[in-house]
């Protein structure tokens, strides 16, 4: 494969590789389904064309895993076919819109499998419903298996998100669910996923001490983020310079603990951080693409 685009403000450049794997999910989204390359990617390549030798677009670059700032043969790129999927909308109405189910979805793992008495492994384990979501109204239950979605066989978890996204609004799809090990079929009215809250608009600055800022974590910023059935509260903005930047937090990290207390809410950080007032520095447990972590704030000098 051969890979265009601007790296450190170089244009036209031209680098080439091999795919080296298909379907990569980098905890960047829901949707994650990248090509992974080795054809070097550095900063500036993203948005440009991933080509095969018969000059076919295969791909958009993305992104890179780069510990040390820049490449280490590890790149990722959008497949075609997803870009593809929504350019109309973008072009038409300058934005994606996405169907919406309002359940919160785990993977089957060989424990749940005997658990539940399922046959294999596949399929997608509903740990949670939103309340008055799609999911609800056509009574999609905590516990269900989804094996089958309008038609398309559930063979992973991680294939289910884009398959409701891609649905239009509006449009009744049949699920075939395993409840208490019988097959079941539910007809349900695919919702509208609302547009992310801008972080940093809605939320008031706290803990300007730290040089953070939170948000409370809604059904609909879980899903984009990758957190369904989690709880705590979501770092919406960073100042530059501050102890939380310094720390490595970053925006859209989950904050699940603050001195050896569960965070489920802002209600709890706020106490839990007012408690804790007089400290010059707090422990905490964030989640981070997928992995949690602890880490040490300390409080700005005034």
């Amino acid at each position: 494969v051969v890979a265009i685009g601007n790296p450190f403000g170089l244009g036209s450049t031209i680098t080439a590789g091999i795919v080296s794997a298909k379907g990569r999910v980098i905890g960047a989204g829901p949707y994650d389904n990248f090509i992974q390359t080795d054809a070097s990617i550095n900063p500036g390549n993203s948005g440009g064309p991933l080509f095969n030798l018969d000059g076919e677009v295969i791909g958009v670059n993305t992104a890179i895993v780069a510990p040390s700032g820049g490449n280490v043969g590890i790149g990722f790129a959008i497949p075609i076919n997803m870009a593809k999927s929504v350019m109309p909308q973008l072009k038409e109405k300058g934005k994606v819109i996405r169907g919406w189910l309002g359940v919160s979805i785990q993977v089957v793992t060989q424990e749940i499998k005997e658990k539940f008495g399922l046959k294999t492994e596949e399929g997608a384990l509903v740990g949670e419903v939103t309340k008055g979501s799609p999911a609800d109204k056509g009574r999609l239950k905590r516990g269900d298996v989804i094996i089958s979605f309008d038609g398309k066989k559930v063979k992973a978890m991680k294939t289910l998100p884009a398959m409701v996204a891609d649905t239009p609004v509006g449009k009744e799809v049949e699920i075939i669910v395993i409840r208490k090990g019988k097959e079941k079929r539910l007809t349900i009215t695919v919702g509208e996923l609302e547009e992310d809250t801008k972080m940093a608009a809605t939320i008031p600055k706290i803990e300007e001490g730290f040089g953070l800022s939170v948000q409370e974590l809604t059904p609909e910023l879980a899903e984009s983020l990758s957190l369904n059935g989690e709880k705590g509260v979501v770092v919406s903005g960073i100042k530059k310079g501050s102890r939380a930047s310094e720390a490595g937090l970053q925006r859209g990290d989950l904050i699940q603990e603050i001195e050896h207390e569960p965070v489920e809410n802002i209600d709890d950080f706020k106490r839990i951080m007012q408690e804790s007032s007089s400290k010059k520095q707090i422990l905490i447990v964030i989640k981070h693409r997928g992995h949690s972590r602890y880490v040490v704030l300390k409080r700005e000098k005034k």
